[in-house]
């Protein structure tokens, strides 16, 4: 296999560092970007409200119960969309090769670089130079290896290793750690007697299989010895577009969701036609009141962006649907944009399709 030298880029408490430059009195403060209402989660805290126990995802009010003394800030996600671009504009001008996958991180292909330490490096510099934002950097042989080495020592890191110095590094770390293993499969592997990535990494292959699934079991697998071989994409489009709201108290009845499901599909529509886009597949999101999430989807003959058929239709999936119980979310979404734009048939079944989640 070619070399591989990949870094990944993470900003540092991203959200929380550009509102301290518009607030710079708060440095040294438990800051918290979180949204106002009873429901609400945190976004992103910085480092000294991290202390506390608050991290993103932590319900707001948790938090508040955490840290008294914090100071809350609701979120600005233009502003961040702009400092993002900035921050991505500096990588470009230093790497070729850069991969956005996310408003405050990025992975960068190094391989051309004779000394590609020392290329990082420089590009740390320039980000904190031009943007005033600090940043956290992994290099490895993969994009898992960097992931997982930028996150190491945050925040301002910068930690440079190899597969094997990934494995035996973190052995004793959670399978949790690891992109993509998330909690029911971590509970899963422990109901098992695997706690720890090494010993992940010395289970079976064939045991794994057993129990998650050929795919998922080998999967498991590579993913403990940090086995990846994913490339850079250079290009990133997103191939669908959706917009959803979590109300302050539960919704019951099509009276009382239809119009939140207009303006969505209003708003949504409205992107899609300021980036000429349209897609075939128009679906919903329904969180019930005991977090069951449902999805339903229709895919159409033609591509459209037009708000009165993505609204239409969507209303039509969600009378369909007929939540059973009080609704604690909903969204809307516009799904195959990349396939209208280049004629490709979607993955998707026929039209008219349902699709389950639970």
């Amino acid at each position: 296999m070619e070399r591989r030298v990949i870094a990944h880029v993470d900003m540092d408490a991203f959200y929380v560092s550009v509102e301290l430059q518009r607030r710079p009195e708060l440095r040294g403060l438990p800051v918290v970007v979180a949204g106002t209402g009873p429901r609400a989660v945190v976004t992103t805290a910085s480092y000294e409200a991290r202390r506390y126990g608050i991290f993103s995802a932590t319900p707001a009010e948790r938090a508040r119960r955490l840290c008294p003394e914090a100071v809350f800030i609701p979120p600005d996600f233009d502003l961040y969309r702009a400092r993002s671009k900035e921050v991505m504009v500096v990588l470009r001008e230093h790497v070729d090769r850069v991969e956005v996958v996310g408003l405050d991180e990025a992975y960068l292909d190094l391989i051309a670089f004779d000394r590609p330490r020392a290329a990082a490096r420089r590009v740390k510099a320039a980000v904190r130079e031009r943007a005033g934002l600090g940043c956290s950097i992994g290099i490895g042989p993969s994009k898992l290896v960097a992931k997982v080495a930028s996150d190491a020592e945050k925040p301002d890191g910068f930690v440079v290793l190899s597969r094997e110095q990934a494995c035996e590094r973190f052995a004793g770390a959670s399978p949790g750690l690891i992109p993509g293993i998330g909690p029911k499969t971590v509970d899963r592997l422990r109901e098992r007697g695997i706690e720890t990535l090494g010993q992940l990494a010395a289970a079976s292959p064939a045991d794994l299989a057993r129990t998650f699934g050929e795919r998922l079991g080998l999967h498991l697998a590579r993913l403990a010895c940090f086995e990846d071989g994913r490339e850079i994409e250079t290009v990133r489009v997103a191939k669908s577009e959706s917009r959803e709201t979590t109300f302050d108290t539960d919704l019951r009845g099509l009276d009382a969701l239809e119009p939140v499901l207009d303006r969505l599909s209003a708003e949504l529509c409205r992107t899609l036609a300021r980036q000429e886009r349209t897609g075939r597949t128009i679906g919903i999101k329904v969180r019930l009141d005991d977090f069951s999430t449902h999805t339903r989807a229709h895919t159409r003959d033609e591509a459209t962006n037009d708000v009165a058929v993505v609204s239409s239709t969507a209303r039509e999936l969600l009378r369909r649907f007929d939540p059973p119980r009080p609704v604690r979310l909903l969204g809307v979404r516009v799904a195959g944009l990349d396939e209208a734009e280049t004629g490709r048939q979607p993955h998707a079944a026929a039209a008219g399709q349902l699709e389950l989640s639970m």
